[in-house]
């Protein structure tokens, strides 16, 4: 590579690395807090809410690198205009084409990155985080027993306690049953104890009352029994949780081009689904040349100015929010038929055609305009 370009990459480089902290700081702090109050109120320790944002964070960072190649290569142009380097090398015979070799090869040293990530790094950690959030939805009392709010378990269930002593009494419990319709049932309590048996969990209510409303020949009959101990099985309850459908999102590219049916199976998605997850995958890293390229391409646009590029700098952010709206429009799409995944490539594509289109208009010779003859009459 000559100096020149070496030059200009060991500047994007420098520039995108200090982009990236940044933003990535933003975005992970934002998300911890989110996790730290989620986690925190479930009652979980520091150390599984540090684990929980740790491994959110290849996410974060997949998202954040292809936004700060392009405040990387929209600074470092900027910078390189202002300082007169950029017109030095155009003085010197170098086209926007040539300049944009380096930047090019920058995008692309990003776009590797991101690759790595969504297509390794991150499958590994939304797959490690499934199978903690599985952990977790084993333990009943941090999953379900939260005081003074209303739970939902499971479809048709309702449970609420309005407090949690500190040996672990259930005060004041309250559970609906309504997932047969034909047979509601109601449970109320003084106070509850969860029993960790062979079988499972047991939810030993104390001084209550059970409520069961039954249709009967088009007939509602109301029956109610109180009782000094009851045992209920919660089991199911979180057994339905701990059973969730896997995430899709946890499995490798290679599966997910060609899904079998066991993936199909435990995850409860379509071939189309896995197919749109896939290529979406192969589609993201293009994100970063074309945002790098934008960040180039636009601040070469018009001439020498005492105010700055600061129209450029607004044309480049407009050009990236297009590609952008096109790249969630077209999300939108495959989420709604996952048979549209071809879409996922349309933004990187009009992306890429707008940075032709832009080099190629600050290609072409700009030199002053030639006023015409004054005429015998004028003269």
């Amino acid at each position: 590579m000559p100096r020149i370009d070496r030059y200009i990459l060991s500047q994007l480089l420098t520039l995108f690395g200090f982009f990236a902290l940044v933003l990535v700081s933003v975005y992970w702090i934002n998300r911890a807090v989110s996790l730290f109050e989620q986690l925190i109120s479930d009652g979980q320790t520091a150390l599984v809410v540090l684990e929980f944002t740790a491994l959110t964070l290849p996410l974060v960072i997949s998202v954040v690198l292809p936004i700060a190649a392009f405040a990387a290569s929209a600074y470092g142009t900027n910078r390189l205009a202002s300082e007169s380097e950029l017109v030095a090398m155009q003085a010197a015979g170098m086209s926007p084409w040539r300049l944009a070799r380096p930047v090019l090869v920058f995008g692309v040293l990003v776009a590797l990155m991101v690759a790595l990530l969504v297509h390794s790094i991150v499958p590994l950690a939304r797959g490690r985080m499934a199978d903690r959030q599985a952990e977790i939805a084993q333990n009943v009392t941090a999953e379900f027993l939260r005081a003074g709010s209303f739970q939902y378990p499971v479809k048709g269930v309702t449970l609420y306690i309005r407090d949690i002593a500190p040996d672990g009494r259930l005060e004041d419990f309250f559970l609906e049953d309504a997932r047969d319709p034909t047979n509601k049932a109601t449970y109320t309590a003084t106070e509850a104890l969860v029993v960790k048996t062979a079988n499972g969990p047991r939810l030993v209510l104390m001084r209550g009352m059970a409520q069961n409303l039954r249709l009967t020949n088009g007939r509602q009959q109301l029956s109610v029994t109180r009782f000094d101990e009851l045992a209920y099985d919660i089991g199911s309850l979180a057994g339905s949780e701990g059973q969730r459908n896997r995430d899709l999102r946890a499995y490798s590219t290679a599966r997910l081009l060609n899904p079998d049916a066991a993936l199909l199976s435990a995850t409860g998605n379509s071939r189309d689904q896995a197919l749109a997850e896939a290529h979406e995958r192969l589609a993201k890293p293009f994100q970063a040349p074309v945002a790098a390229m934008l960040g180039f391409a636009m601040l070469l646009l018009g001439g020498f100015s005492r105010f700055g590029v600061w129209r450029q700098v607004i044309w480049a952010v407009v050009a990236l929010i297009v590609v952008q709206f096109l790249g969630t429009a077209a999300e939108n799409q495959v989420a709604q038929n996952a048979s549209r995944w071809p879409l996922m490539y349309v933004p990187p594509l009009v992306g890429g055609l707008i940075c032709i289109g832009v080099l190629w208009l600050a290609a072409r010779p700009r030199g002053p305009k030639r006023r015409s003859a004054p005429t015998e009459d004028a003269a």
